[in-house]
């Protein structure tokens, strides 16, 4: 009988998931998932457990093959050398691939008083403290949201449509990604729900402290509930194993996901870096990353030299509270003029939402059956890279038979 070829994935998140998924495929592989909670967090649902109306959790049952073993268990250290990874439970699991899959979470925000009287909601567990402060403060009480990406838009409008009195500050332009139109509209969906939005280079928070936010231009910003959305790190795991990575601490790889300093490893989602240029932090990104990274170890398995990554973003999808949204469309990434906004928007928004558990199951159901991430990427990219007049960096040349 042949010995199993084994793949331990870290990180139960939409890229997780997928790859570990997908590996189910192959007789010949076993999969092992190591995730610190026994349930899927459906990340893009945070901001409406924020608001009360969603739990954002999924039960690993309803995304995850059969085929995988969950481990329920925090990595601490990768032993790249000795492939092996340690738990904080004290057990050693070992691998012959890792499919690296993190995430990402809140980053500190350097701003005095932050880490003491602000909210962050980038994970479970932030945004389950923030709910008994949200259940605690008056009905009346004033909130003030920092950041106007999507997390901040959407948590706003979420708040606001149930009833409470919020400030956005946006520390700079409201929903920068988005174009001039679709900045308009989501401005007018803000002013319709009463939501009182601070734009503009003087809106930076320098301080947060109890009942208050202090701006960069003086003003003082009357807050009883701050909450804080404002940038996203990754976990330091790669760093803290000796492998490299960017500036934020995402692990570098090549164009295939795989590790510039270990062909058995591959990383996939909000905790990758491919070529040094990672994708934008998204679910949109992640699965189909995800899907890349468990073909990448299928092929090296096989000894085939592993196809490339081939991404292309549709654009932005941001609810606007339960009766509206906004399908921002984008070209190579970069917002166009044309959006769909109001309630086709909020439906767009949630077919999205239902659409990402839908795919993972799936894939959890038919092992190989997604296909976004092998459908015509954009050049932008590979002109990007060209640009910069080197090869993407280069993984271990070790064949792997």
């Amino acid at each position: 009988m042949t010995e199993k070829t084994t793949v331990v994935v870290i990180g139960g998140g939409y890229a997780g998931v997928m790859a570990a998924n997908r590996l189910t495929a192959r007789d010949d592989v076993s999969v092992t998932l190591v995730n610190p909670r026994p349930d899927f967090v459906h990340r893009i649902r945070l901001h409406q457990l924020a608001a009360g109306n969603d739990d954002a959790v999924v039960a690993y049952r309803d995304v995850l093959a059969e085929g995988v073993r969950l481990v329920v268990d925090r990595v601490t250290r990768i032993d790249a050398a000795g492939r092996a990874v340690d738990l904080a439970g004290g057990d050693t699991v070992g691998y012959d691939y890792l499919v690296y899959a993190v995430g990402s979470g809140s980053a500190d925000p350097g701003v005095p008083g932050a880490a003491e009287f602000a909210y962050p909601i980038a994970d479970l567990e932030e945004t389950l403290r923030l709910r008994p402060a949200l259940d605690a403060a008056p009905a009346t009480a004033p909130i003030t949201v920092v950041g106007a990406g999507p997390t901040g838009i959407e948590t706003a409008a979420e708040l606001a449509e149930a009833g409470r009195r919020v400030t956005l500050v946006c520390g700079g332009v409201l929903g920068p990604y988005l174009h001039a139109r679709g900045r308009r509209s989501v401005a007018r969906r803000f002013a319709a729900l009463g939501v009182t939005v601070l734009e503009g280079p003087g809106t930076k928070v320098t301080a947060v402290r109890r009942e208050a936010v202090e701006l960069a231009d003086g003003r003082e910003v009357e807050s009883a509930l701050t909450i804080w959305t404002a940038g996203f790190g990754v976990p330091d795991l790669a760093v803290r194993s000796g492998l490299r990575t960017d500036a934020l601490g995402r692990l570098l790889t090549d164009e295939t996901l795989t590790s510039v300093d270990d062909v058995r490893i591959v990383a996939a989602g909000d905790s990758a870096a491919p070529s040094g240029m990672a994708l934008r932090m998204s679910c949109q990104a992640a699965m189909p990353l995800g899907a890349r990274a468990a073909d990448t170890v299928a092929d090296r398995i096989d000894g085939k030299v592993p196809g490339e990554l081939n991404e292309k973003f549709a654009g932005q999808c941001i609810s606007l509270g339960r009766e509206a949204g906004i399908f921002q469309f984008a070209k190579h990434d970069v917002a166009v003029w044309f959006h769909v906004g109001g309630r086709p928007g909020a439906k767009l928004k949630e077919k999205v939402c239902s659409g990402v558990v839908k795919h993972l199951a799936d894939e959890a159901g038919k092992p190989g059956s997604y296909g976004l991430h092998r459908i015509k990427g954009s050049a932008r990219r590979r002109e990007l890279l060209a640009a910069r007049g080197e090869e993407a960096p280069a993984g271990n040349p070790e064949r792997v038979a």
